[in-house]
Parts: C-alpha cells; structure tokens; sequence
C-alpha cells in the first residue's frame, strides 16, 4: 500500500489505491442500510466514518457523488449528512499524513470526483476569505485535510500536547473557525496482545500474584503496588526478562545468524525510520561509545544496540541512515578490541512478529523523537508494558 511516491506513476498509484478502498466502503455502507430499510437522510444515525489521516479522504466526495447520482440526493443534502456522517483523526503533522494532491492527478484518476471537489470549494472560498483554508490552493492542490475538516462532524489529535499544536499552530485557521469541531482521544494500545499473547511467562506470573482479573479490566494492575519493593518479585521479574532475552538470541542467531550476549544490556529502537524518529541521533551516540572504548573506557556492562524499521522506498534519507546503520554493525561487530563490549544489530525484515520478540527482551527502549513531531508515541507504551 506504501508504492514508490517519488514520481508521477507511484502517485497516481497511491490515488487508485485509496479511492478503490473508500469505493468499496463507501458503497458496502450504502449497501447495509439500504437492506436494512434505513433512511439514508439519517445516515449518520446508522453510521460513523472515521477518517484515519488524510488517505481516506475522498470516502466524502464519494458518498457525495452516489447519494446524487445513485439515490436521488441533492447536492445540499448529500453535503448535510455526509458532514455529519465522517469524521476526522490527525494522527501527526508530518507532511505526507497532510495529503495535497496535484488537481491535474485527481483529473487522471478520479474524474467522476474533480467536479463535487471543486464545487466544495467554491463554498469554502466564497465563504472565508482567508485562503489558508481553501480546499484547492493557488497551485492548483487539493489540500485533503482541509476537505475532513470543512466536511466533517469533528476533528480530534492522538494526545492532548498534539491536539493542542494541532489548535495553536497547524490547523490554527481552521480551529478559529470550528472550535467546537477540535477535540482529543488519546491514543492506545492493545496491552492484551503485547502482554498475553508476546509475553506469557510474564501473564503467568502476574495471574499467580493478582488473579486473571487484569486480563478484562486493566485497573486490576493496580493490585501489582502491594508488592513494591519486594525482592522476591522483582527477582522474578528479571529472571523472567532473561527468558525473553535468551528466547530473542535464539531467534535472531536463526534468522540472522548472528550470536547476541544475552549478559548484555539490550538497547532497541525499533520504528518507522524517519528524520524525526533521530535513529541518527542513536547512532552518534554509538560512535561515540565506540570511540570511548578505543581510547580505553570501557563500559561496567556490554551494551547490544538493536535496531528494527522500514521506510517508504523512495526515502533518500531513511536509506542513507539505514546504510550507515549497517556499515557501523559492521566496524562494529568485527572490531574484537570492541565486540567485547558493544555489538549493534539491525534486524532483517522487521514486522509485528519480530516486534513481539525484541519488545519483551528489551532493558533500554530508545525513546528519542523530536519533540511535537512523535503524536502519541504508541510503540513507547509497547515497550512500557514490559518495564
């Protein structure tokens, strides 16, 4: 779903891929209430659409064009529950999660939609003069945002300190017009899966001091505090960490035919790799670490660097950090005056599964994004699980 951006093809590609998608919701949404005997003037009764980032966007001219073209709408009617049907999540002001589409590549993919665009347009510009809000810029760009925004129920960020950027500075115009549309809902994750199914020593034994009630009501963690400061627990806990770690050696000297100390301290970062997650800034530190020891300060304890991420294919950046990444496992790794006390690993092919092997064997999580930039920081509470 992530194809090459970097030239006209990839981003006529993107398009087919996320209007095919919204189609078929769109329609199957049609479907259902119409089987059901509901009235589609009181869609938003019956349905929510929440628009995840821009890549969805073109679900509302969509629901526009098949509610006049298919089912006897007029075009205020279908704006009126269409607006009150979607809604809009901002998970991060990064560029490419802020779509602007060229006009003349919506032309070439979605011609049945340029007219019902351009036509929310003309009411947005006719109505605010300030053309930082203007769906369709001076360059001829569809700026998607800004469709959710004007066309949609409400628009929430993943964490109060986001959504409030988001209301200060990056959507400040829109906030000043619709400052009852803004709220928040912070992000989450699913603790089960990254405890229960990853981590079933460490369930186990939390079930054997709590009972399984955790297991339903998160709340029932609380009942962990009685045991604060005991030395028994907290041996267990690490035992239970060597487990995790020794099982991680295991599977990565199979897939990646690399040996790990699982004596040594595990620092991972494993995450999108993008500028502003700074794996650069990690990887200075490295160096500065390996320097350190071959002036002769050697680290108490070794250290295992890991690292886990993908990148879009056509992120120049992302690839050169990636290279300088390997390059310095390899300096690293076959240095013996070093290897003794610092080994770097970037894993091959990192995915979910792999994710669920290095999180619960990890001592130090590199939480290190550029402030504002990281939204909710959802890996960090992953990682936080296994504390």
């Amino acid at each position: 779903m992530y194809p090459d951006d970097s030239d006209e093809a990839g981003n006529l590609l993107r398009i087919y891929q996320q209007y095919f998608m919204v189609s078929n919701g769109a329609q199957l949404i049609i479907k259902e209430l119409k089987e059901q005997g509901k009235d589609l003037h009181k869609m938003n009764q019956y349905a929510a659409i929440q628009i995840n980032d821009t890549h969805p966007t073109m679900v509302i001219p969509e629901l526009i064009r098949i509610l006049t073209e298919q089912e006897g709408f007029g075009f205020d009617e279908a704006v009126n529950v269409v607006s009150k049907t979607c809604a809009y999540t901002n998970h991060t002001i990064l560029a490419e999660a802020l779509e602007k589409w060229p006009l003349k590549y919506l032309k070439k993919v979605v011609p049945q939609l340029v007219p019902i665009i351009q036509e929310l347009h003309e009411r947005v510009a006719k109505k605010y003069k300030d053309e930082r809000v203007w769906i369709i810029d001076r360059e001829k760009r569809v700026h998607m945002a800004h469709i959710d925004i004007h066309y949609g129920f409400a628009v929430n960020g993943v964490a109060a300190i986001h959504t409030d950027i988001l209301k200060q500075t990056e959507l400040a115009p829109f906030y000043k017009i619709y400052p009852k549309k803004f709220n928040n809902k912070t992000n989450g994750i699913t603790f089960r899966r990254w405890l229960l199914s990853c981590n079933h020593e460490l369930a186990d034994y939390l079930t054997s001091l709590i009972g399984d009630g955790y297991k339903t009501d998160a709340k029932e963690l609380e009942k962990l505090l009685e045991y604060k400061g005991s030395r028994k627990v907290l041996d267990q806990l690490e035992s239970i960490k060597m487990q995790k770690k020794l099982q991680l050696c295991d599977y990565v000297k199979k897939h990646e035919k690399v040996t790990l100390n699982p004596d040594s301290i595990f620092d991972i970062q494993i995450k999108r790799m993008h500028e502003y997650k700074r794996q650069q800034m990690n990887a200075l530190y490295i160096i500065h670490k390996y320097l350190e020891i071959k002036s002769g300060k050697k680290p108490e304890r070794p250290i295992t660097f890991i690292f886990g991420a993908k990148a879009a294919p056509a992120y120049v950046i992302a690839q050169d950090v990636i290279h300088l990444l390997l390059v310095m496992q390899k300096i690293v790794n076959e240095d013996p005056e070093v290897n003794q006390y610092m080994q770097v690993l970037f894993v091959e092919n990192y995915n979910v599964s792999y994710a669920e092997k290095l999180i619960p064997a990890c001592d130090i999580s590199e939480q290190i994004s550029l402030a504002s930039k990281e939204a909710s920081g959802t890996g960090n509470m992953k990682f936080m699980v296994f504390a």
